[in-house]
């Protein structure tokens, strides 16, 4: 760690010493802006954009606009320039003079009209807008403000909808069926996703989001963590000239939100402020669990009938702001609050040998914040760029929940606090050698520290209150340090081949420090160094096809709630607990990728094969529990590393447009599951056939005349297995229509989410020697709503598709992804 901040320092000591925040004396600024197309109001990608003194013949430098047709000339001193625009089937297009001056170094140049030629103005047909689905070479976009049906929603909604990922009805969220996915917001983490990804997602307004990236062979630049891949959340912050925002929200039968959203930007200085939440109406779901248990001398049969009332809002918010001291340095800071509040009124009849009911009340609340400060240092050769980049993530979580039997238990009370604190320092070099090289390397450190306080509390029929009880009360400290370094090299090749090689080292120092006075707990400690290498090898086969080869290592690591040793006794015949002694997961992957374009339509075609060492399961096993002085049945789950798992499947997705106004969509994955337990596990093992588990999606959008846009979506999954059982499918279907005014900076909408069905049926089941058990689980889903948008004030992007640098966190493997930050549960027994 000392190294590493030395590092820094002679880093910054050079800066300052030969950079002096310039590179060298004098003022230079920069020009830029946006191309787009006259009659389609399309951008231009890809057009030349030239440099010229003014008035003069001899170009001075130039560049080729990105994929949303911006362009920035830098390092340019004060003075009158001329632009010279090219682009096949355009005329050229001259701009003479653009002036730039010692007290204003930077022009902004906003949209420049290109009008095609009178050939290519015949033949001209305007396709729309960017498309709902991009497939790039190493991600898949998911373009949120395309969705009608959006609106009014989460980020757990459009997960949904995104291809290669499906999300359970917990919320759980998984890409090709694994669930050890990285959740990233803007390319970094947020310290709340430790505590609860599931609940953060649900507390996202999905009018928030401006697109979902999902990549599933990350290099070696990325954390090694997630075994699934990487899911990247790009919110709304816009880089404007002037000011502009929007306002949105929905009311509806299930949910409402609403947002608000402000961009400032003048000169070098940016500013935007980003403010949402979401309440839901109560919702009441159904409960039926059956379970039976077969050990010695305990052969009982329970069953449990009941129902839940759920009440649950949030509020998110994001304060963002940078400046350009000139065109080689700049510094950006944000600052991301969360407060997520859910309460639960559950009621249920238990059958069994004595009787009884129970009445649980639950209070849930997660808030913190997110604290991040960039610095950017560009060197003259362009692509060459040194990021430092730091980050303070902070959460407490609350956990209470008191419940109350009617008879055989004894009523019980817990309050569990946690306080989470994570603290990233990193370091990003990208290094252009030639037109054949790019080198990226960096390093990296992570620091967590997590403090849980679990207060027990049993019911005193003397005093009638709740007392202290020490023994079952528990404190628990988690440390974990991770110290990385990468090395990415990027190889183009003749004959459009490309190459991108990495190596990645890992270590990793896990420190937790127990304490219950009735129990024995020693402290516990795990240190292990991991090597993640990376390679990708694509094949440009025609200007519209592309083939890659590509090969990733990642790991998983157990996370809080998988190695807290103390007991879960929230509910007496269902337990859990953790396992200090778990291992990482460490898959590997090789994955075949295709992708063809054919006018407007997509297609893309990958099939993988996917090894698992390590593989972390919960084991239910049955145990004894004293019913009103009467031996019955419950069970006990351990988290284990239960074995390895070889997995092969295959992804499809697709997009067409058989009419103008019509545009298809579909997507679908297919994956087997055929795990191999080592040791003890194979002797609980109840699934024991190579299974075939999917998921598919599929979306039919219709542009209608004045303004009007329909939608009709489906997606569904299959049951998931492990080696005891099976967790429920999933499905919904929904229909929306919107109407734009005002130049579509405003819309109205309506939606429907399973019209047809109140209440979706989930159904699990698991076995094993000596127990069996199924639950039916009913949650209301059907829901109607009325949504709106407007968007106010001017917007003229400088450079809509500049790059964010910051802190890449992806750690941990989330389990449901929805333990507290506290981690510690009830009952230390």
């Amino acid at each position: 760690m000392k190294r590493f901040y030395i590092f820094i320092a002679i880093i910054f000591s050079f800066l300052t010493a030969n950079a002096q925040f310039g590179g060298g004396s004098g003022i230079v600024g920069k020009i830029s802006g946006t191309l787009i197309d006259s009659v389609t109001r399309k951008p231009l990608d890809y057009a030349s954009v030239g440099l010229y003194h003014s008035g003069g013949k001899s170009p001075i430098t130039g560049v080729v606009t990105d994929a949303k047709g911006s362009f920035k000339l830098d390092n340019l001193h004060p003075g009158s320039y001329k632009l010279s625009i090219t682009f096949i089937g355009y005329p050229t297009k001259v701009i003479d003079p653009i002036i730039t001056t010692d007290a204003k170094p930077d022009k902004n140049v906003g949209n420049i009209l290109v009008s095609p030629g009178a050939k290519l103005l015949k033949e001209v047909v305007i396709q729309g807008q960017t498309a709902l689905i991009e497939n790039h070479i190493d991600k898949i976009v998911y373009n949120a403000e395309k969705d009608l049906t959006a609106a009014g929603g989460t980020a757990t909604d459009l997960l949904e909808k995104v291809p290669e990922v499906s999300v359970d009805i917990n919320g759980n969220v998984s890409i090709r069926g694994d669930q050890n996915v990285r959740v990233l917001i803007n390319g970094r983490p947020s310290g709340a996703t430790s505590a609860s990804l599931s609940d953060v997602l649900k507390s996202i307004p999905s009018d928030q989001i401006k697109s979902i990236e999902v990549i599933t062979s990350p290099s070696a630049k990325y954390d090694a963590e997630g075994s699934a891949g990487i899911i990247n959340i790009i919110t709304k912050q816009k880089n404007v000239s002037g000011i502009s925002g929007s306002v949105s929200g929905g009311v509806g039968t299930r949910q409402n939100n609403g947002n608000f959203n402000i961009n400032y930007n003048k000169n070098r200085f940016s500013l935007s402020a980003n403010i949402g939440g979401n309440a839901s109406w109560p919702q009441t779901s159904l409960t039926d669990f059956q379970q039976q248990i077969n050990i010695d001398t305990v052969h009982t049969s329970t069953e449990s009938k009941g129902s839940s009332v759920l009440h649950r809002h949030a509020l998110v918010g994001t304060l963002t702001a940078g400046y350009e001291f000139n065109s080689f340095n700049s510094i950006s800071s944000s600052f991301r609050f969360n407060q997520i509040q859910f309460n639960n009124n559950g009621t249920s009849n238990t059958y069994s040998a004595t009787p009884y009911s129970s009445n649980s009340l639950t209070h849930n609340l997660i808030d913190g914040f997110d604290w991040n400060l960039d610095y950017v240092h560009k060197f003259k050769k362009e692509g060459h760029e040194l990021d430092f980049s730091t980050q303070w993530s902070h959460n407490n979580g609350v956990t209470d929940y008191t419940n109350y039997y009617s008879a055989v238990f004894p009523n019980i009370q817990n309050n569990i606090d946690g306080i989470n604190n994570e603290y990233t320092f990193q370091v990003d070099y990208t290094l252009p050698i030639n037109k054949v090289f790019k080198l990226e390397a960096g390093g990296k450190s992570k620091i967590i520290k997590i403090s849980s306080n679990s207060d027990y509390y049993t019911y005193d029929t003397n005093s009638d209150a709740f007392a202290f009880d020490p023994v079952n009360s528990n404190i628990y400290d988690y440390n974990q340090n991770v110290f990385a370094g990468y090395s990415v090299l990027t190889i183009t090749l003749p004959k459009k081949y490309t190459i991108l090689a990495g190596l990645r080292a890992e270590n990793t120092d896990i420190h937790g420090y127990p304490y219950n006075v009735s129990q024995n707990l020693l402290p516990f400690s795990q240190n292990y160094t991991t090597y993640i290498p990376s390679l990708t090898l694509q094949k440009q086969l025609t200007t519209t096809q592309t083939l890659k080869l590509a090969y990733s290592k990642r790991i998983t690591r157990p996370s809080l709630q998988y190695l807290n040793p103390f007991v879960n006794q929230s509910n007496i015949q269902s337990q859990s607990v953790g396992n200090p002694k778990l291992n990482p997961e460490v898959s590997q992957t090789f994955e075949l990728d295709y992708n063809s374009f054919i006018g407007t339509s997509i297609l893309n075609l990958s099939a993988y094969y996917k090894h698992t060492a390590g593989l972390i399961e919960g084991i239910a096993k049955p145990i004894p529990v004293i019913v009103a002085g009467v031996a019955e049945g419950g069970t006990l789950t351990t988290y284990q590393n239960i074995g390895n798992n070889n997995s092969i499947g295959g992804s499809f997705f697709g997009t067409i447009n058989p009419f103008k106004f019509l545009t298809i969509i579909g997507s679908l994955n297919a994956y087997t599951y055929k795990p191999d337990p080592s040791n003890v596990f194979h002797l609980d093992q109840t699934q024991n056939g190579t299974y075939v588990q999917y998921g598919g999606f599929l979306r039919a959008t219709l542009t209608l005349p004045s303004n009007y846009l329909a939608e009709a979506f489906a997606f569904g999954n299959s049951p998931r297995h492990t080696i005891q059982g099976t967790t429920p499918t999933f499905s919904i279907f929904g229909v929306g229509v919107k109407k734009q005014f005002m130049q579509k900076k405003m819309s109205i909408g309506l939606n429907a989410i399973d019209p047809f069905n109140k209440y979706k049926d989930f159904d699990s089941n698991l076995k094993s020697p000596g127990f069996s058990q199924s639950s039916q689980f009913k949650l209301p889903f059907r829901s109607f709503g009325l949504t709106f948008s407007y968007s106010f004030g001017k917007l003229n992007f400088t450079n809509p598709n500049q790059q964010k640098k910051g802190v890449n966190n992806d750690d941990l493997k989330q389990g449901d992804q929805q333990g507290g930050v506290g981690g510690a549960p009830a009952g230390g027994r």
